[in-house]
């Protein structure tokens, strides 16, 4: 980098051409705001990435950043587990970002973490578009996705069968005699949510049912998301008979409107979720779920993004996709609470 784009950078961030260098050298003498400060500044002029990119490149720092969408959210605290675990079995840290399910800090957080000289950053249920983490890749940097297939040559991704997850609780509900099934959906962009729908839809034509729009609604993955959802749906018409939330968390607020309204579950209505977290098995009912293998998605994710950081990623598939199964309780089924 030049000197004189370094005395710019300095001009705008009012610090000294030694700090801007301090900064870029990741220095621990340096105060968390005056680094913000800086890095603010180089965002200001454009030095992202290309014009640190040669020198940060050039070392590693042993770390791995990860961005996720809601960090209180289970399904994201158990992948970073994983990713955590196989990090530092490997001898490397994590940073993690919490997007707040906003996409342009999806765009700031990764602009800061190459700044910031991670080796790799990993993207759980990313809101950015399949060009936008390309680009990224494309200028060098190590990049792994959790919860979408990219089919990018130089992006791993490891994922679970979200089309299959839809399809495989609705033909469950089916099974048991419902025929008017509400869906409570996630965020209508994320390809999870996008695929879960569809594998609902497939599922409700293959048994020769409708699909009825004004039986699903949208819950944004939150507890508090899934208890409103289904107060709509439920002061609309109250004639279907099974919920089939996009995620746990949905589920426990659907628990927590048919308490309010006095509805039996499940003699009433049938709930089922996914991801199977702990506390679908301390409520009552248990809730019925699809287990997904989040700590083995980011274990594999991490594992993989390491050995592109070292050069060690086999050519190749780069799509790796691990399996999920329904766990069926008593949310969904008579007398299955044991299981």
């Amino acid at each position: 980098m030049k000197d004189s784009k370094i005395i710019d950078v300095a001009r705008i961030a009012n610090v000294s051409p030694a700090t801007v260098s301090r900064v870029l050298n990741d220095s621990p003498l340096v105060t968390k705001e005056t680094q913000n400060k800086v890095l603010k500044a180089i965002q200001e002029l454009n030095y992202t990435p290309n014009a640190m990119g040669k020198q940060l490149r050039s070392r590693k720092t042993m770390t791995l950043g990860v961005v996720v969408l809601d960090i209180g959210i289970s399904y994201h605290a158990e992948i970073i587990k994983g990713i955590e675990q196989k990090a530092n079995a490997m001898n490397y840290k994590i940073l993690i970002c919490n997007s707040q399910n906003e996409k342009m800090k999806e765009l700031e957080y990764l602009s800061l973490l190459q700044n910031r000289t991670v080796d790799g950053i990993i993207l759980v249920s990313p809101m950015l578009s399949d060009g936008e983490i390309a680009s990224f890749a494309g200028e060098g940097y190590a990049i792994g996705v959790i919860g979408r297939r990219l089919g990018h040559l130089n992006i791993p991704c490891s994922t679970t069968d979200n089309w299959k997850i839809g399809h495989d609780v609705v033909t469950h509900l089916v099974a048991n005699g419902h025929r008017r099934i509400a869906y409570l959906n996630g965020y209508e962009d994320a390809l999870d949510s996008i695929d879960r729908l569809q594998g609902f839809k497939d599922g409700l034509a293959e048994a020769g049912l409708p699909f009825l729009p004004t039986l699903v609604d949208k819950g944004d993955f939150s507890e508090d998301g899934g208890y409103a959802a289904f107060r709509r749906l439920w002061e609309e018409s109250s004639d279907f008979t099974a919920v089939f939330a996009a995620n746990d968390e949905m589920a426990l607020g659907v628990y927590k409107a048919c308490s309010e309204y006095g509805i039996a579950i499940p003699d009433r209505m049938a709930v089922v979720g996914v991801d199977n977290i702990r506390i679908t098995n301390y409520v009552s009912p248990k809730i019925s779920s699809v287990e997904q293998p989040l700590y083995e998605l980011g274990g594999l994710l991490a594992d993989k993004v390491i050995d592109q950081i070292n050069g060690d990623l086999q050519p190749g598939q780069k799509d790796f996709v691990i399996n999920s199964r329904l766990i069926v309780k008593g949310s969904s089924q008579k007398g299955a609470d044991s299981i």
